[in-house]
């Protein structure tokens, strides 16, 4: 098989991708920058790009997360750590064949158009032509910061949640964390559980809706299937609004700030303890910052606290550094225009994959987009003319603006089974007009 492929990255979106073409006979060139696959998940990662902490546990539950032909093993916990990730992701590599037929420590460097394709340029200095290019190098590792900067100068120490890796990070420090995604509240918990003493606040524009890991016995997530997400807007929000009572009552009652938004209009945040520590005055909140005076943080309340460290868990850019800027670059508003999140409209042969923020998990996402993507590739189904994905691709992001709240953190978000269903459905309506 001559490669005709090119895969950027091997995390679990490139290995699944790896996976289906080889199934398919279709010749691929894997390149990952680091010395083993795994990507964001692997600890420590030595190709520099992972946000993984060393206590970190998946948050969506092992049946979810896990590719559709290939299940976890069932002495994992429900939640698994990071460690049993890899060993899953590496399970699946060898069990299927792909291991070896990954190119490690050599990353890409540029990827342009040339030839009716594309000429990829590593690390190693070689360069060649691919008809395909498969972009799979995530999109959890360049930091974004608040623009504009708050006024002023923090003189503590200032860290973004990528760079967080243990505890001993945070000991016997009075912290201020920015945001309440998912690393922001992991953070604080693990902050709180280690101080002594020390206070840990977390300071959010408007709060988030935080979502339980469990629900009488059973994952949260588990309750999430493709009939719920076929029921009306209102219904899914009511129904999700009585689970989270039953789960846990009434949030603001831990002392949590509630979003003005109704539910299910912007990605939730996970976590079986943050409201149990919360309710104990462990982790408290505060509004947006006004501005800096050295240790000293300014609030948009009118008040003032002292703080040895400023944690930033503002999320991160979408980038793509073997590309150059006048060919595509979306750093600014994270928002790259693509039919249905995979496919380029103006370069033919140019796919995306995993590159969604889904309810739910995105690993099954990822594999669902490589089927699509083999498919194209060996002819067993088409695209549609440009117009029409031009028209799907506005289409798409007027029914987001519609249903999230607009930020770069909501341009790349999906629901995970219409989304899923929606590409199957693109599969089957293009696979007999050939």
């Amino acid at each position: 098989m001559m490669p005709t492929v090119c895969i950027i990255g091997a995390g679990s979106s490139g290995i699944s991708a790896a996976k289906v073409l080889n199934q398919k006979g279709i010749g691929f060139d894997c390149f990952e920058k680091g010395s083993a696959i795994g990507g964001n998940w692997r600890y420590n990662n030595d190709n520099g790009m992972s946000s993984a902490y060393r206590s970190l546990h998946i948050n969506t539950n092992r049946m979810v997360m896990a590719y559709s032909d290939f299940p976890m093993p069932t002495e994992y916990a429900m939640f698994p750590h990071h460690s049993q990730i890899i060993k899953y992701f590496e399970s699946y590599a060898q069990h299927f064949g792909i291991a070896d037929k990954i190119t490690y420590n050599t990353a890409v460097t540029s990827v342009c158009p040339a030839d009716g394709g594309y000429r990829v340029t590593t690390s190693d200095g070689q360069e060649r032509i691919y008809a395909h290019v498969v972009v799979s190098n995530g999109h959890h590792w360049n930091p974004r910061y608040p623009e504009p900067a708050f006024p002023g100068q923090f003189a503590g120490e200032v860290m973004h949640s990528h760079d967080y890796k243990v505890p001993e990070q945070i000991q016997g420090k009075d912290i201020l964390i920015v945001g309440i995604g998912n690393s922001a509240v992991d953070i604080a918990c693990e902050a709180a559980r280690q101080a002594t003493g020390n206070k840990v606040v977390i300071s959010t524009r408007s709060g988030a809706y935080v979502i339980p890991n469990w629900l009488m016995g059973m994952p949260f997530d588990s309750l999430a299937n493709p009939l719920t997400a076929k029921l009306p807007m209102s219904l899914q929000r009511l129904l999700l609004k009585a689970s989270l009572l039953l789960a846990r009552g009434r949030q603001e009652a831990y002392g949590v700030p509630v979003p003005k938004r109704p539910l299910l209009s912007e990605h939730p945040t996970i976590s079986q303890d943050l409201l149990t520590i919360a309710g104990r005055g462990l982790v408290q909140f505060k509004p947006n910052i006004a501005s800096f005076d050295g240790y000293d943080v300014l609030f948009t309340d009118g008040t003032q606290q002292r703080f040895d460290m400023l944690i930033y868990a503002t999320g991160y850019k979408v980038t793509f550094p073997f590309f150059a800027p006048d060919f595509i670059n979306v750093e600014t508003d994270n928002n790259l225009q693509l039919y249905r999140r995979v496919v380029h409209p103006n370069y033919p042969g140019l796919y995306f994959q995993g590159l969604v923020q889904p309810l739910g998990a995105i690993m099954p996402l990822a594999e669902t987009q490589a089927n699509w993507i083999a498919k194209l590739i060996a002819g067993e189904c088409r695209l549609p003319d440009r117009d029409t994905m031009m028209r799907t691709i506005k289409q798409d992001a007027e029914q987001n603006l519609r249903r999230y709240n607009q930020s770069v953190r909501h341009t790349l978000q999906v629901d995970f089974h219409p989304y899923r269903k929606t590409i199957e459905l693109e599969i089957k309506k293009y696979a007999h007009r050939l």
